[in-house]
């Protein structure tokens, strides 16, 4: 292993899936630079969300647990600021709606702390969208960030030191612009590393051509979008998402999403641009990832896990691109095949730091750092688990059971005859073995790796927005158990 500590890049988008990518295979984007990174470093093809929404999984990323383990279950639409603290933003479409800060993850140790207890400096432009987003969090001392989650790409609401603006500027580049400073504070001190964690909005929506600068528009212009399917809206299809039901929808859609994703890409070039230019990308590791997957179209579906009531778990939603670059990378220009989590992150990172750690015990996750060192890493019998509320999943390379508490409809699929999940096999007698042993491994591993007050599988989710369960209020607990049953 390296003997002094490599600085750590930790990329986050929003709602882009495992297949938006050029270097992926999908040449209707354009990601010039994200292939670029690819080309530094490896990039995998099997790599999963912890749940597919926004907050939920961004917890799961910085705590090492799952969703029942650290209470979050869906996207926030509450507990982000105190509105009344701030009158000069009451302008502010985001302030428009009162509000009180509520420290989601209070008490819940992250991997940043463990950062920060080893020497490193932390700090954070973008969006975090795990409550009281104000104050900067443990382990930070450089906080810049979005006071809600979601927000118009030309009117976002900015905190630092405490202080609330709007910036009108593309919010992609005002996070970028922030991201380069806190670097160029960084470059004076390369004795001490630093981690700095870059959160864009993108390619969340709105998609509308107005709220993207021209010139990523105009990239699309004449884009025959073949990478994603025309199919018939998918039954289940609620409207927390564009929808992109006519062919004008739908190029609006793609074109808005892939303008917002070549944007991001376009800054990450700047990032990394800066980093070679100032001799700090040889001690530098830098991963790019996203909170959850996505679908434009894609089983006639528009939107993540809850572009669908009951949620969904198809591989768009749960999959997610992953790629990362450093010093101890053994393969550039590599595709790593190895099945590996969100709630793998915690560790991996604090393997790269050479930071000590044994996961609590509430933890799954396993370092996937030898496998970018070079080692081989058992891979039979991997697999993958996610949840949103009474949805849970699990996944290996042959099959894929989605299990709904309650009275819903469940799935399983044969992936190896059926990679696209079309055909669902659920109480097939052939399949009956497999479905039953699926059901209960999914049970044993949830069972391990949920804490009581956090379980989510018997809440009554419907996409729309998280506003603090209050899992200590008896009423709320009768009412969830009211709602389903086992």
């Amino acid at each position: 292993m390296e003997t002094s500590k490599p600085n750590i890049i930790f990329i986050l988008t929003d709602d882009q899936g495992a297949w938006a990518l050029n270097c992926a295979g999908n040449t209707d984007v354009k990601t010039p630079n994200l292939d670029r990174l690819a080309a530094q470093g490896i990039m995998f093809n099997n790599f999963y969300c912890a749940s597919p929404v926004c907050s939920a999984a961004r917890a799961s990323i910085v705590t090492g647990r799952m969703p029942s383990a650290h209470g979050i279950h869906d996207w926030l639409n509450g507990g982000s600021v105190d509105t009344d603290k701030y009158p000069n933003m009451k302008d502010s479409p985001q302030f428009k709606k009162p509000d009180k800060a509520i420290e989601y993850l209070e008490g819940q140790n992250t991997y940043i702390e463990e950062l920060a207890k080893n020497g490193y400096t932390c700090a954070l432009s973008g969006k975090w969208h795990l409550g009281n987003n104000a104050l900067a969090k443990p382990g930070f001392t450089k906080w810049f960030a979005l006071g809600h989650g979601g927000c118009s790409y030309r009117d976002a609401d900015i905190c630092e030191n405490g202080e609330f603006f709007r910036s009108h500027e593309y919010v992609t580049d005002t996070i970028t612009n922030r991201a380069l400073e806190f670097l160029e504070e960084f470059k004076e001190d390369a004795n001490k590393p630093f981690y700095l964690s870059v959160h864009y909005t993108a390619p969340h929506t709105p998609w509308e051509a107005k709220e993207h600068p021209e010139e990523y528009i105009n990239l699309y212009s004449d884009c025959e979008f073949n990478a994603t399917p025309i199919l018939p809206v998918h039954k289940n299809q609620i409207n927390t998402c564009a929808v992109g039901d006519t062919m004008a929808k739908r190029r609006e859609c793609l074109t808005g999403y892939y303008a917002a994703i070549s944007a991001m890409d376009y800054n990450v070039g700047k990032i990394l641009d800066f980093l070679e230019n100032n001799s700090m990308l040889e001690n530098t590791a830098i991963i790019f990832t996203a909170d959850n997957g996505m679908n434009l179209g894609q089983h006639g579906v528009w939107g993540k896990g809850n572009g669908t009531y009951p949620p969904n778990m198809y591989d768009s939603s749960v999959k997610v691109p992953f790629i990362i670059s450093g010093p101890f990378i053994k393969n550039e220009n590599s595709v790593c095949n190895l099945a590996a989590s969100h709630f793998d992150i915690f560790q991996t990172i604090l393997d790269i730091a050479h930071v000590d750690y044994k996961n609590n015990e509430f933890q799954p996750g396993h370092s996937f750092y030898p496998a970018l060192t070079g080692e081989n890493l058992e891979e039979n019998n991997v697999y993958m688990f996610d949840e949103y509320g009474f949805v849970r999943m699990i996944r290996s390379d042959k099959y894929k059971l989605v299990y709904r508490y309650g009275n819903f409809e469940c799935e399983l699929y044969d992936l190896g005859a059926d990679p696209d999940e079309t055909v669902n096999l659920y109480n097939n007698e052939e399949y009956l073995e497999i479905q039953n042993d699926l059901k209960s491994q999914l049970e044993d591993w949830f069972t391990k790796y949920t804490c009581e007050k956090f379980d989510g599988h018997l809440l009554p989710l419907t996409g729309r927005g998280q506003f603090d369960w209050c899992f200590n209020n008896p009423a709320f607990t009768q009412d969830v158990k009211f709602y389903h049953k086992k």
